[in-house]
């Protein structure tokens, strides 16, 4: 049987934390070496603006620039340590729910996904960068 988009959110949020943007703030505050990778396509990312010091990786291109036993040329260090502090973010929450699921099957330990996404940290009345 087929496997839908919504099949999917619902096995990676069964996986992986989702937190609020306060606590995804809160997060970020209180460990400045979380990555927070926005996982929307580069032609997308930023439509409803980019939370400061974040990083776009899209969605396909996340599980390459995550594999260890990739040529370092195709990989993103800053995915070398599986215990680091990482949020992902999209648009509105779904892609970013996928992204931490599949982190956390090639081993991350402490993942979580922005539920509601950026344009739910931006309603929340917190900073991003307009591009």
């Amino acid at each position: 049987m087929a496997v839908t988009f919504s099949d999917m959110l619902n096995e990676a949020r069964q996986h992986v934390k989702g937190v609020s943007s306060q606590e995804a703030r809160e997060i970020i505050q209180n460990n400045p070496e979380t990555l927070v990778i926005d996982v929307q396509d580069a032609t997308d990312a930023g439509a409803c603006g980019l939370i400061p010091s974040s990083v776009n990786i899209s969605l396909g291109m996340l599980p390459i620039r995550a594999d260890l036993e990739l040529p370092q040329d195709l990989r993103d260090e800053r995915l070398a340590d599986r215990s680091r502090s990482i949020l992902t973010t999209c648009g509105a929450g779904g892609q970013a729910a996928l992204a931490a699921y599949l982190l956390h099957k090639m081993g991350f330990t402490n993942v979580a996904y922005i539920d509601g996404g950026t344009a739910a940290w931006k309603e929340a009345g917190y900073e991003v960068d307009l591009y």
